[in-house]
């Protein structure tokens, strides 16, 4: 197999890399033509810049929700959907370096963003101009679609498909892999019903996570604490409260762990009698998959829905729960969401939007999920991992035609979200190898 990426075309995918990781590019105040701050402005302007010194056409859209990088001719697009935002740092502290200066440790590559997407974005960037330069002419051209707000709301992507022309086909590099044809529905919602004299509750938590603890400082607590006893759910007292213990998990995985919230809720409704919010959840359980409320949602491609109840709120006006549904792909949305209003109408509760994406589903048999399969084979010589499903989301889902493809291997310790974030440069090269592969099966005649 012939390799197309050079240790000098590496190294510049790394100098390139340390200027994009250089920038703070979290969500922060709007700023003019900067609607998600200042910091993924810059962020976006410097992957533009280096593609600009790389030979590709820039463009910038006037308000700043989005910039795209294209090369090559052709009235056919294919599309590499990236993003030049990432999440926080965090804790600097749990830090081994600067998350904000990209440094070579132990052969790896540390910084914000290395693994997720400003490592796999300047990886697939540089990988392209590699291809171009070794004399390949591709049949399509190829643009880069820069998104600025992936980790909120995709607001920059949403404005993206209202302004510029749809693509032909494209990869995420955004995920593992060796790839996911089929991204379950994700909604995000209210269930709001009456409150209660009785009881106070506050337990608010993200969306997109399984709670793992859950506090209660109110009325009754040793009654509280003897249901708790009674259903065996874990607890301690701490500061004159009962802390419910559970296992947090990413809301894809929900039926893998252990919801606090909804423990300390069958507890309480044990204790408080008519309190709709607390009778619903007695009647949910602990079963994510919604079953005991929903009967089974499920389809032969991506499984079983998974049904997430991450925060409780509770107080004299009103109950408020949030609730993240990852829907099975060829399970009808719209009539998803009538059965659930119907379903919670009996505790006289209604359900409120938030957001929704819809899901990603590309057949594994068709041409683009074969040839980069077949890429990934031929690299890596792995012949038994098979085309993948997810709960998660990712820019795929944003653009017709289009999967999630890499850029972490299966063997790649997973940083993203978290300190230390880190891609080892070994992988780092496997990775732009199968990109290349990749690319020039579907581009190249």
């Amino acid at each position: 197999m012939q390799n197309y990426i050079s240790d000098d075309v590496q190294k510049q995918a790394i100098q390139a890399l340390s200027r994009l990781v250089a920038k703070p590019s979290y969500n922060t105040e709007a700023a003019p033509n900067a609607p998600f701050g200042e910091g993924i402005r810059a962020a976006l302007d410097e992957v533009l810049k280096i593609a600009d010194e790389l030979g590709y056409q820039t463009y910038v859209d006037p308000e700043g929700y989005y910039g795209y990088a294209e090369i090559g001719e052709g009235a056919e697009i294919f599309g590499l959907i990236c993003h030049v935002d990432v999440v926080p740092a965090g804790d600097i502290d749990a830090w081994k370096t600067n998350p904000f200066e990209l440094t070579q440790k132990d052969g790896s590559l540390y910084g914000r963003g290395s693994q997720d997407d400003k490592g796999p974005t300047i990886a697939t960037l540089f990988t392209i101009k590699a291809l171009l330069d070794q004399g390949m002419h591709f049949n399509k051209r190829v643009r880069f679609i820069f998104g600025t707000d992936e980790e909120i709301l995709w607001r920059g992507m949403a404005k993206y498909n209202e302004k510029e022309a749809g693509i032909t086909m494209g990869i995420a590099p955004d995920a593992e892999f060796p790839l996911v044809y089929a991204e379950k529905g994700l909604q995000q919602s209210y269930l709001v019903g009456p409150g209660s004299d009785e009881i106070e509750l506050d337990l608010v938590n993200a969306f997109n996570a399984v709670p793992g603890l859950a506090n209660y400082g109110g009325p009754k607590q040793a009654e509280v604490e003897a249901a708790l006893k009674q259903h065996g759910f874990a607890y301690e007292k701490q500061d004159g409260q009962l802390v419910v213990q559970g296992n947090s998990v990413h809301a894809m995985h929900a039926p893998e762990g252990t919801n606090a919230v909804l423990r300390l809720a069958i507890a309480l409704a044990d204790v408080f009698s008519g309190v709709p919010a607390l009778e619903f959840i007695k009647q949910f359980g602990e079963d994510a998959t919604g079953e005991n409320i929903l009967g089974v949602i499920k389809d032969d491609v991506s499984g079983q829905l998974t049904f997430n109840i991450s925060s409780l709120q509770i107080n004299a006006k009103e109950s408020r729960m949030q609730i993240d549904l990852r829907i099975p792909v060829q399970v009808d949305h719209d009539d998803l969401i009538q059965t659930i209003v119907d379903k919670v109408a009996p505790f006289d509760m209604k359900y409120e939007n938030f957001d929704y994406l819809e899901p990603l589903y590309v057949p594994k048999e068709g041409e683009l999920v074969t040839t980069l399969m077949q890429a990934y084979a031929e690299v890596t010589g792995d012949t038994t991992s098979q085309p993948g499903i997810s709960g998660g989301a990712t820019f795929a889902r944003t653009m017709k035609n289009s999967v999630a493809f890499g850029a972490m291997l299966t063997t790649t310790p997973d940083f993203m979200h978290q300190a230390n974030e880190n891609w080892p440069i070994k992988d780092m090269r496997v990775a732009m190898e199968i990109y290349a592969q990749a690319l020039k099966n579907l581009l190249v005649d």
